[in-house]
């Protein structure tokens, strides 16, 4: 059965940073495309950092670029969200999902084309 379970989430100032981690049970990650999505109430689900499998490529929308960061760690079947310099309107519910994707190496940032997701963690960005 697959399972995928972030953690990380917390309560951190302006100008802070947290990393964020995604972990698996039931398969390994390096073979999927693994996407960041958050949601904020009121808000649509949206993309924040997205890595193709294996060692593929990634994807940040404008409002992270620069400030977030994807990574995998194969030998923890781990991988993980690397957010700096954080601001206000990063608060939201942060959820990893990961993709059936056969042997492409593209990432994918739209929520629907993710076959797998987490619970999700909360992160809160206030002074």
């Amino acid at each position: 059965q697959v399972h995928l379970m972030e953690s990380g989430g917390d309560l951190v100032q302006p100008g802070g940073s947290l990393r964020l981690s995604c972990t698996a049970s039931g398969f390994i990650l390096e073979n999927y495309p693994i996407g960041w999505f958050r949601q904020a109430p009121g808000k649509e689900r949206e993309a924040v950092s997205c890595i193709g499998r294996r060692n593929g490529k990634t994807y940040y929308p404008d409002s992270v670029n620069g400030r977030f960061f994807i990574f995998r760690d194969n030998v923890k079947n781990t991988v993980y969200l690397q957010m700096n310099s954080l601001k206000p309107e990063d608060t939201a519910l942060y959820y990893c999902a990961a993709k059936e994707s056969g042997f492409s190496s593209l990432y994918f940032y739209t929520p629907g084309e993710y076959d797998y997701w987490g619970q999700g963690t909360q992160v809160t960005v206030s002074s």
